[in-house]
């Protein structure tokens, strides 16, 4: 199911954009359709009332917990099935964090990963990719959401900005704690430059609804570095004119080799851009947003993690409104890579940093359950069979 094709179900019942908004915020935040002198009984039109147990059935049988595992420090891996049997990963982070999927399997097919190893399967609705957001907020609170989970963003681009926008507006979500990630492909940067125009509201409902700008809180937020920069409107601004911001989620940049031999073996079929081209269109969108980059570097001893490679990063990136995210390699079974010691992890972060290049550790959660990206639903479609569920605590 699309966002798009539920509002077009909501309208077919009599909803106006004011109708969409309140169930959209009710569904999104696991929260009542009720508001303080406006209950929904009396709010929602009469046929959007009766149609809307069909709707939240609809709704609820999106996606639904398979199996959780507990991977430490406030981590847990989510196997997620969705309506037509197909599962999915997303992980609970700390601090309101969630990771989350965006298509069944990967076309991109990083050697490393193992959510590529099938190739494509299908791609998610956008209203699955927020059925992720929903179903983890039935159990822990979410501030921020990033798209980094099973799939390439780019290659269901329309699902998933349907999905941000839903999230931003509606979601209670920061417009900056909304990250999409993608190995660098020019439509993600064209159509992120387009949302930093802004674009007219729909019409008010009757003259029921209040034009006023909502606070957007959370606990994690995208780093805030010490370079001047304009812009970076952070809420779903909306003025006297009637003109609404766009949602503007904050980008992260899979680079993982500054060596383009290097990286078109890493990312075999991730589209042949120069990596100079990708920092520098990377930079027009930060600079545009006022969000640093994120660039995502997976550390895999022998491989990306000399120090030619720590030098031509400090080279690329000097100047620009950028972090680096090194990400220790998560063994897969099968695969012969292995992940750098602790101590040339740190080497290579800190010399980063006496180079004025803010970089910092990750790391990759599901060592202890071997739940990489992808290993959990490889794990359960060979065993076919049911996995016990451990009820997350709220």
């Amino acid at each position: 199911m699309r966002i798009s094709h539920l509002r077009q179900r909501l309208q077919d019942l009599g909803a106006k954009p004011c109708h969409e908004d309140r169930l959209l915020r009710g569904w999104s935040q696991v929260c009542s359709y009720d508001k303080k002198g406006s209950p929904a009984e009396t709010f929602f039109p009469a046929t959007l009332r009766n149609g809307l147990p069909a709707i939240e059935a609809d709704l609820n049988g999106l996606a639904h917990l398979h199996s959780e595992h507990a991977a430490g420090e406030g981590v847990a891996r989510l196997l997620v099935e969705l309506h037509d049997g197909q599962m999915v990963e997303s992980v609970l982070l700390p601090r309101g964090g969630l990771c989350v999927s965006t298509q069944v399997g990967c076309a991109v097919g990083c050697v490393f990963c193992m959510s590529g190893r099938d190739g494509l399967i299908r791609q998610l609705g956008s209203a699955e990719i927020v059925a992720q957001v929903v179903l983890a907020r039935k159990y822990r609170a979410v501030s921020k959401v990033v798209f980094m989970g099973m799939g390439e963003p780019a290659h269901n681009l329309d699902n998933v900005l349907e999905a941000i926008d839903v999230l931003g507006r509606h979601g209670n979500i920061g417009h900056k704690n909304l990250v999409l990630s993608t190995v660098g492909d020019v439509r993600v940067f064209e159509r992120l430059m387009e949302r930093c125009a802004h674009h007219s509201l729909p019409p008010p409902c009757r003259g029921r609804t209040e034009v006023r700008v909502e606070s957007l809180k959370g606990d994690v937020s995208t780093p805030t570095l010490p370079l001047p920069l304009h812009g970076g409107g952070n809420l779903d601004s909306r003025g006297q004119s009637g003109i609404i911001e766009k949602v503007k989620p904050a980008l992260a940049l899979s680079l993982h080799s500054t060596n383009a031999e290097l990286r078109a073996k890493l990312l075999p079929h991730a589209p042949t851009i120069s990596v100079e081209e990708l920092v520098e269109r990377a930079e027009v969108y930060a600079r545009a947003t006022g969000y640093p980059t994120q660039y995502q570097w997976t550390l895999i001893e022998g491989v990306n993690d000399s120090d030619a490679e720590v030098e031509r990063i400090a080279a690329l990136l000097k100047g620009k409104y950028a972090l680096m995210n090194f990400i220790p390699f998560n063994a897969v079974d099968g695969l012969p890579y292995r992940r750098p010691s602790a101590v040339r992890t740190a080497e290579m972060m800190h010399t980063l940093n006496r180079q004025g290049i803010y970089s910092r550790v990750r790391d990759s959660a599901g060592q202890e359950v071997e739940g990489a990206c992808g290993q959990l639903r490889a794990r359960a479609v060979k065993e076919n069979k049911p996995a016990r569920i451990k009820v997350l605590t709220k």
